[in-house]
């Protein structure tokens, strides 16, 4: 499918840079707090690490290489925040039964522990911020922003 032409339309125009400005502000504020969400994790974790812990929640044990391919980045840049999650107790590196030349990277008890605490901490500050939201627009802002996503695993960059 062949990506559509810019549009020239100024409505078209002034609604994409209202909607970019908007993005903007909310990288802003998902950066700061997603600085606090991996402090409440472990005062040392870098905040790019927190996804890390969330994709071994969800698939359990992992290699290096399949940590790095499922969100895209490099086996050098994961292989250093690794090293920083196990140094500070939150994931362990075992020999992977299948391979046992390469490792399995899970999360520790702990790990799982301050985990679960920082989510927990992170839907009830949710909870507080959109209380006076109804459902139906909760709804809609995350069928949009899954929209969204999906519209930016077309490489249209």
């Amino acid at each position: 499918m062949e990506a559509k032409p810019a549009s020239t339309d100024s409505n078209v125009d002034s609604a994409i840079e209202a909607l970019e400005q908007q993005l903007s502000m909310l990288w802003r504020r998902a950066r700061s707090n997603s600085y606090k969400v991996a402090r409440r994790v472990h005062p040392d974790m870098e905040p790019a690490a927190y996804g890390l812990l969330v994709i071994l929640q969800r698939e359990g044990s992992m290699r290096l290489t399949d940590i790095a391919a499922s969100i895209g980045v490099g086996k050098p840049s994961v292989s250093r925040q690794i090293a920083m999650l196990e140094q500070l107790g939150l994931v362990q590196k075992e020999a992977d039964p299948l391979d046992g030349r390469a490792q399995a990277i899970s999360l520790t008890p702990a790990g799982t522990h301050q985990l679960v605490t920082a989510q927990t901490a992170r839907k009830q500050a949710f909870h507080q911020l959109m209380e006076d939201w109804d459902v139906s627009d909760l709804t809609q802002l995350g069928n949009l922003i899954a929209q969204l996503n999906s519209t930016y695993t077309k490489d249209n960059w």
